[in-house]
């Protein structure tokens, strides 16, 4: 894993940016398409602005993968990931393709295996993913699941995760926040050819440590990009601020 520290936020997400749209010009180039997976929540802003204001990108040629979602919520709602990936990403470049996990389906098991057989026919040139406070990867909490080859799986979201939530404003009370999501399973993840783990805020900077220092295991599910070859990592300092070599 290569791990880049930044002196701020909007210094991460350009760096980041620069790296990605390079990524994608790539697969572009070789197989006249990428295929990338999109993550959400308020780390990802910064980069996702400079993303989408990178010029020169052929978005025409880009298609995404949706990472994870909410069961129960409706798209209208102001924490539906969906409406986050339309207002951030594809309002502002309008890609050739987005699928969407429909997290509000009437059989949300059904709508798994839908996305499932979706991705299992494109192979992922690049997934934007970050890291939780509890160190999970999409939805997976510790204890991860580690071994399913399902590309999608329905997850129990545990209570750190759900604070997290309510902690950066998407809902009005814990009580508010789903109790199950859709989430791409880790080893779908690690089929990427490239992983690049946007991760700022001191909040985050105890989930970097223990993922980047401890070993890696299931209860610290982002530990596993340490095993994928081809991973960079974006940390501000505060993000970094806990790590004994940052």
């Amino acid at each position: 894993m290569d791990v880049r520290v930044f002196a701020t936020k909007a210094e991460l997400g350009r760096a980041a940016a620069v790296d990605a749209a390079a990524a994608l010009q790539e697969a572009i180039d070789t197989n006249g398409r990428a295929h990338v997976i999109a993550a959400t929540g308020a780390s990802q802003f910064e980069f996702l602005d400079a993303l989408a204001a990178t010029p020169g990108i052929d978005w025409s040629k880009v298609v995404f993968f949706h990472l994870d979602e909410y069961v129960g919520l409706p798209q209208s709602h102001p924490a539906s990931l969906r409406r986050y990936l339309k207002e951030r990403i594809v309002a502002r470049v309008r890609p050739g393709g987005f699928h969407f996990i429909e997290g509000d389906a009437a059989d949300p098991a059904a709508e798994a295996r839908r996305v499932g057989e979706l991705i299992r026919a494109h192979p992922i040139d690049a997934a934007f993913v970050g890291i939780g406070e509890n160190g999970h990867l999409a939805f997976n909490d510790p204890p991860a699941d580690f071994e399913t080859e399902e590309p999608y799986l329905m997850v129990t979201l545990d209570e750190a995760c759900r604070r997290q939530q309510l902690g950066e404003g998407w809902f009005k009370g814990l009580e508010d926040v789903p109790r199950r999501a859709i989430s791409m399973s880790v080893r779908q993840i690690l089929k990427s050819q490239r992983t690049f783990c946007v991760v700022p805020d001191a909040r985050k900077a105890p989930a970097v440590r223990d993922c980047l220092e401890e070993d890696v295991s299931p209860l610290r599910p982002a530990s596993i990009l340490r095993t994928h070859p081809r991973t960079t990592l974006y940390l501000d300092r505060a993000s970094a601020s806990l790590l004994s070599q940052p």
